[in-house]
């Protein structure tokens, strides 16, 4: 009995892995990474024009990454089955970086932060608000979204920030948000905010030791620019 014959697309795919067994994801374009996630999944069929129609849809990379399961079943040549590498790089990355800053020193190292936060929120639409937990010896106990939307100061509850770190019998916590313009730098109501939440979180002896915005492949930290201490002194006066 002959063979079947390969599918369309077959020695494509197998280049493909070579390349990305042989120099990573070094050359290649967005479209083929989404590609190459889809065949993981994907026996028999050629995955390209799908992988290109999803980058068009949802504009970059990780918004295909982060898009919802019935968007992405929506095109044509994606379905319940195929998303799987999608979803599954997803969630390795993030608890790959989750368990990296629980082994880093968080304080001092706002890279690592800015690792484990940038793929989360960076392509966020609204602002979202973040609480990493950390017990007296500056280890992540866990991390929450506390707050999605225009961040001020009269919509970020001090007293819910605390209630919650209590809740998370937290010694410090480290703030984290996102502008979805691509720009890191605080705002004024970035800077009332903080200080707010610095004085709040001092009354019940949890230390801040960051608030960190993240931005398009680029963050600002209030601690590196020594701004928390300013707050905390300032909390006195």
């Amino acid at each position: 009995m002959a063979e079947p014959s390969a599918h369309k697309g077959a020695g494509h795919r197998q280049r493909l892995r070579e390349r990305f067994l042989t120099a990573g994801l070094d050359g290649f374009l967005d479209y083929e990474v989404i590609e190459l996630l889809l065949t993981l999944a994907t026996p028999r069929k050629d995955c390209k024009a799908a992988a290109k129609e999803a980058l068009q849809r949802f504009k970059t990379l990780p918004g295909v990454l982060e898009a919802p399961s019935g968007d992405l079943c929506r095109i044509k040549g994606i379905g319940s089955k195929n998303i799987l590498g999608l979803k599954l790089i997803k969630a390795v990355s993030d608890r790959y970086f989750a368990q990296k800053l629980v082994h880093a020193d968080p304080i001092n190292n706002s890279k690592a932060l800015f690792d484990y936060l940038y793929l989360e929120l960076r392509h966020k639409h609204t602002e979202v608000f973040k609480i990493i937990f950390l017990n007296a010896k500056n280890r992540v106990l866990s991390s929450k979204t506390l707050f999605s939307g225009t961040l001020t100061a009269s919509a970020v509850y001090p007293r819910e920030v605390v209630k919650s770190a209590l809740a998370h019998h937290a010694a410090a916590v480290i703030f984290a948000h996102n502008h979805p313009s691509g720009d890191p730098q605080p705002s004024d109501e970035d800077i009332k905010l903080t200080r707010q939440l610095v004085c709040a979180c001092k009354t019940v002896d949890i230390h801040v030791h960051e608030h960190i915005i993240i931005g398009d492949g680029q963050y600002f930290s209030f601690a590196d620019q020594g701004m928390i201490t300013k707050m905390v002194r300032d909390c006195d006066y």
